[in-house]
């Protein structure tokens, strides 16, 4: 469920902005929609639970708690966001192709990625870590040599233990809630991905019980907010909502609202991030 208390607060804010001056002519909004005004399409995953998660048209998690906020800044109503889904695999092309104008979609920013697409942000700063069964004596990466791990096709997740871990046999699935069917099965050893995805994943209530997250994270993952090449505009005013929703303290509780139940505290020597400058 979007957080409308959020929504509120950051309407009321920005209330006497124009959405002309919002667009800053950096990305190209759609028109239509319910609210007969323009639209603001944001793409963000529908299968990870507490972090973008589509509930029959319904959406959560911190991801969308974010976008929502950053959104209501730029001058849009909740009416006036149609999230789109944005699978790992996929982001660079929904940017490129103008099927989206955000996305807020656990998206790791690398030099890699800059290359096509901008980034605002980070908003927040992850740690890829592993899930495994609660009665595996798996502690970390160096566990793995021979053992069967599921990660996302096109996640940087997945690449790192290509490039670092070659003993380890990693399986790609198009999403993570089919690695954790995977593992449940007895087919996978362990889940790798970024410790606050994991952790969504672990309070699923599905899952209680179930799996358990090592808590040893081997990389930072500086999340960011892809946005079109060229939209250095945008990109400044993504970056003054992400630092007045942490200044006002609506990041921290959207962090612990979306965690609750998965015995998880995001890495206070990380985080809350200070978004970089806008190229």
């Amino acid at each position: 469920m979007q957080k409308t208390r959020y929504a509120a607060a950051a309407v009321a804010a920005v209330a006497a902005l124009t959405l002309s001056a919002c667009g800053g002519g950096d990305s190209a909004e759609s028109e239509g929609g319910e609210s007969g005004g323009e639209m603001v399409r944001i793409g963000i995953k529908f299968d990870q639970p507490g972090l973008g998660y589509d509930e029959g048209g319904t959406y959560s998690g911190f991801d969308v708690d974010v976008a929502t906020y950053v959104a209501n800044e730029l001058g849009f109503g909740e009416d006036q966001i149609e999230f789109v889904e944005a699978p790992s695999a996929n982001r660079e092309n929904l940017l490129s192709n103008n099927q989206v104008d955000m996305i807020f979609a656990t998206y790791s920013i690398t030099d890699t990625r800059k290359e096509t697409v901008d980034f605002g942000g980070p908003y927040f700063v992850a740690g890829q870590d592993l899930l495994v069964p609660t009665d595996s004596d798996i502690t970390g990466p160096e566990d793995l040599e021979g053992k069967n791990l599921c990660s996302v096709t096109g996640s940087t997740s997945a690449q790192k233990i290509k490039d670092q871990y070659p003993g380890v046999q990693l399986v790609e699935q198009p999403g993570y809630a089919e690695c954790v069917t995977a593992m449940g099965g007895g087919q996978i050893d362990a889940v790798t991905t970024d410790d606050i995805i994991l952790a969504g994943l672990a309070a699923q209530e599905a899952n209680a019980g179930k799996f358990k997250v090592v808590g040893n994270t081997f990389s930072e993952e500086n999340y960011g907010v892809g946005l079109p090449k060229g939209s250095t505009e945008r990109c400044e005013e993504v970056n003054a909502a992400i630092t007045k929703m942490i200044e006002d303290g609506a990041w921290e509780e959207a962090i612990m609202s979306n965690t609750e139940g998965a015995d998880y505290e995001f890495n206070a020597d990380l985080n809350p991030p200070t978004p970089a400058p806008c190229a």
